[in-house]
């Protein structure tokens, strides 16, 4: 099941299933959003045992495309999870996941403009999968933990490498400007995926290819990752986790690349589609 939301950034949004030809239909008859406060088991199983095809076709000609989820309560994201991106950047792997936090302001479209301020100097790219949390976790195993996932969506976790790497504090400093999380272009459920750990994935600037990888190189996979953060914290629905990156990013380059006004920024997982942005001045 693969789901999709149109509408302006801050208007309402049309909450649409995707029928075996892509056409979007009308869910609005079944819940009126998407979103953190209306994600659940039974919501899912409702929409699961729906035929798309019985709900009429969407009226969304000329709409933006929204993130296949309302705005989450927490993106958290784990930090140096790919074994050739920690060999890239010259780190070594680590013992536990890395975590840490992207504002909420960042979430938007998968085709949204990325906003380039005149004090941006290092900005890059990161294409990643991320986790879309389908109900609250809380101290769970490895083996509950592919309960608690509503389903999987392409991110693409955009960073500000001077203000991650070169200020005092933490990473969130350089990841938390506003249009940072382009998500979608829509939520596909577990069972769309054959498996989700050996997805092929990529990332292309201007045409040139910069990111090849495969989800078969996380160091940490799905499970672990949703078991081991809850732990710490209490994982809300609708949470996004963004679990990391593959290598080819700008500040692994030699001579390093960033990104500047006028950019387009291509990017897909297997089964998860593909987005495009253009660097714009703030």
């Amino acid at each position: 099941m693969k789901l999709a939301r149109y509408g302006d950034r801050y208007g309402s949004k049309i909450p649409c299933l995707l029928d075996a030809d892509g056409v979007a239909r009308d869910a609005s008859s079944i819940v009126a959003d998407f979103g953190p406060r209306s994600l659940s088991p039974a919501l899912l199983a409702q929409l699961k045992a729906t035929d798309p095809k019985t709900l009429p076709v969407a009226d969304i000609d000329g709409m933006r495309l929204a993130p296949p989820v309302a705005q989450p309560f927490n993106i958290w994201c784990i930090g140096l999870n790919y074994s050739d991106h920690a060999a890239e950047a010259g780190m070594a792997i680590p013992d536990e996941p890395i975590l840490f936090n992207k504002s909420t302001a960042t979430y938007c479209g998968p085709n949204d403009d990325i906003l380039y301020s005149p004090k941006m100097t290092k900005l890059d790219w990161e294409v990643e999968l991320g986790i879309v949390i389908g109900k609250p976790a809380l101290n769970i195993t490895r083996d509950e933990a592919m309960e608690h996932v509503a389903g999987f969506v392409l991110v693409n976790d955009v960073s500000e490498r001077a203000w991650q790497q070169e200020h005092s504090g933490q990473w969130t400093k350089g990841k938390s400007f506003p249009n940072f999380c382009p998500t979608g272009p829509f939520l596909a459920t577990p069972d769309e995926l054959a498996d989700v750990q050996s997805l092929d994935m990529w990332l292309d600037v201007n045409g040139q290819r910069m990111q090849t990888g495969n989800t078969n190189k996380m160091i940490f996979d799905v499970a672990t990752i949703i078991s081991y953060m809850s732990e710490f914290t209490r994982l809300e629905a609708g949470d996004l986790i963004c679990t990391g990156t593959p290598p080819g990013v700008g500040a692994g380059k030699s001579p390093q690349v960033w990104l500047t006004i006028g950019d387009t920024v291509s990017l897909g997982i297997d089964g998860l589609g593909e987005q495009t942005q253009r660097v714009v001045p703030l």
